[in-house]
């Protein structure tokens, strides 16, 4: 991938839907070199698809947080897989630097975050996490 198609990208991201005409005019290029660039990155697995983010779905987590998770030893791979069964999480990410995983959580009550995080916290290897509350989101996706 290179600076073209990593703009093509954050494009695309804003708005999924916008025409091919509109987004080879914000990025200088013809709509043959923006359809075949999407098509390329289609084929790659870079773009494994495209979504549509509901009210309905932001309603559904009205409590969400973002979790950063320290593993001790080498169960990063037993943890991801507990992880994964947890409905609550969203997305798991894994990480470089102080934190391994950082987990995307969504729940309808605080207290129901509460339990997650004292659930994930006990699980055998994690040694050490770090929780914080997203307020508002300026910009998604």
């Amino acid at each position: 991938m290179d600076d073209t198609d990593h703009r093509l990208l954050a494009a695309l991201r804003r708005d999924a839907r916008a025409a091919l005409s509109d987004l080879a005019a914000e990025l200088g290029l013809s709509r043959t070199t923006v359809r075949s660039r999407i098509e390329k990155l289609r084929r790659s697995g870079e773009i494994a698809g495209f979504t549509v983010v509901l009210k309905s779905d932001l309603a559904r987590d009205p409590v969400r947080a973002l979790m950063m998770i320290g593993i001790e030893g080498r169960g990063t791979d037993r943890i991801l897989r507990q992880l994964s069964g947890f409905p609550e999480i969203r997305a798991l990410h894994a990480t470089n630097g102080r934190w391994d995983l950082i987990a995307e959580l969504g729940t309808r009550t605080l207290d129901q975050l509460d339990d997650v995080l004292s659930r994930i916290r006990r699980l055998e290897g994690v040694a050490l996490s770090e929780t914080s509350l997203l307020l508002s989101t300026r910009k998604a996706g």
